[in-house]
């Protein structure tokens, strides 16, 4: 009964927080306060002890180091560039959108960012190239997701903490483990949006004569401050990346072992963005009111009311429920297309991830499927539907859009086009990738 209480206190915190455009976090807190204290018996002080220390500081810090890219014109700049660069290949135009929202999301811009960035600049792209806007609008949205998820990026970041958090009851799992599931989740995720792109690319009639005729601006060359940006990006990158990749490679070394146990990407993120404001490349409080401290009260919040469902056991009995009741076969399918359903109209970095990855780890064991190929059909999965205007990828897209008859068309497109063949393309690869794995 108390398991049943706990999962419709989360379905109902995201029902309220999409009918009332509040913050699902805070709906998600009040539920564990009740639940835990005043149901379960708890301590207030064990209820607050779950909030989520660890991820809450690594988005943080994260966010902020890049907010000084974003703030000084560093990505804009960086996407103008590439995709001067792929002018010379008209035809691949969707794919070079692609990948210029990767590299973009990979290097540490925000899902939302990128699309702010690129949405405009893609609409316009699509009228001079005689390109199809939804197969545009699919290949940015698909790069921004795929990129994100990249160790390293906010999404990534992300993933990789509550992975971890799932894994508690799991000591033989490593950081260096779950940074592999991490990667693994990174590279499939962006080849499903090169399948993706390529059905949308070749399946439209629309897109028979694209290319013909289109025109790049070269862009202005990157000032010292945009310059000095990137160079701590990449360098940041280095460092988070290249010791857990040594260990991977050179398991039995025991210096690299001890360097990449002190490696954390929320600290070294916070040095880079002390350098960033040592040498002033962007106004410091405008760094600070950049944080997404919506993303992550959302976040902190769900965790603590999954914490409460971990404590009450209702997380074991879903999975022992699952693993009884679904074929095996049909788990990876099962897992992505609820995935789907839950980021239709909520976040899934917020409410998909938090809600469902607590369930893989004991599921996987059960059913004899990989771990990582269940967090990367879940991750798939519910990003399939961000496209959906309702979600914040698709909703982005629309208001890109600046004529009315043009947004109608879209969002039409979007619903009824866009996200039933994602999602059902996403079941379909999640089923073949879990199979593989």
């Amino acid at each position: 009964m108390l398991s049943v209480a706990i999962i419709l206190a989360i379905a109902l915190a995201i029902f309220l927080g999409y009918k009332t455009k509040i913050n699902t976090g805070l709906f998600c807190i009040v539920f564990a306060y009740i639940i835990g204290c005043f149901v379960m018996g708890l301590k207030p002080k064990q209820v607050i002890g779950y909030w989520p220390t660890s991820t809450m500081f690594v988005i943080l810090s994260v966010s902020l180091f890049y907010n000084f890219a974003a703030i000084n014109g560093t990505l804009e700049k960086m996407s103008g560039v590439l995709l001067y660069t792929c002018r010379t290949f008209p035809g691949l135009l969707p794919y070079a959108l692609l990948a210029v929202a990767i590299i973009l999301s990979v290097m540490g811009a925000t899902y939302f960012t990128v699309l702010a960035f690129l949405a405009p600049i893609t609409l316009v792209i699509c009228d001079e190239s005689k390109m199809d806007k939804l197969t545009g609008a699919v290949a940015i949205n698909c790069g921004a997701l795929a990129g994100g998820n990249f160790p390293t990026s906010n999404l990534g970041v992300i993933f990789r903490g509550l992975a971890d958090t799932a894994f508690e009851a799991s000591p033989d799992v490593t950081a260096v483990e779950t940074f592999g599931m991490e990667m693994k989740i990174f590279l499939f995720s962006v080849l499903f949006s090169l399948i993706l792109v390529t059905i949308f690319r070749f399946g439209f009639k629309e897109n028979r004569n694209i290319g013909k005729g289109i025109t790049f601006k070269k862009p202005d060359a990157f000032t010292k401050d945009q310059k000095t940006t990137l160079t701590l990006m990449m360098l940041m990158m280095v460092i988070v990346l290249i010791f857990p990749l040594l260990q991977v490679l050179m398991p039995g070394n025991s210096a690299i072992k001890y360097i990449s146990s002190k490696v954390d990407v929320g600290l070294v993120a916070i040095i880079f963005a002390v350098i960033a404001l040592l040498l002033k490349l962007a106004p410091q409080k405008e760094a600070m009111a950049r944080i997404p401290w919506n993303t992550i009260v959302m976040i902190a919040g769900a965790g603590m009311l999954i914490a409460v469902a971990v404590e009450a056991g209702t997380i074991d009995e879903l999975s022992t429920w699952i693993g009884s009741n679904v074929p095996k076969p049909l788990v990876p399918i099962a897992f992505s297309i609820v995935g789907a359903i839950m980021s239709f109209f909520s976040s899934t970095t917020g409410v998909v991830a938090p809600a469902l990855f607590p369930l893989i780890p004991n599921l996987a064991a059960s059913a004899g499927l990989s771990s990582s190929a269940l967090f990367a059909c879940t991750v798939i999965g519910a990003q399939s539907s961000s496209i959906s205007p309702f979600s914040s990828g698709g909703s982005l897209i629309l208001g890109s859009t600046p004529k009315e008859e043009d947004r109608n068309m879209l969002f039409n497109r979007l619903l009824m086009v866009a996200v039933p063949i994602s999602v059902i393309s996403g079941a379909i690869y999640n089923f073949a990738l879990a199979m593989i794995l």
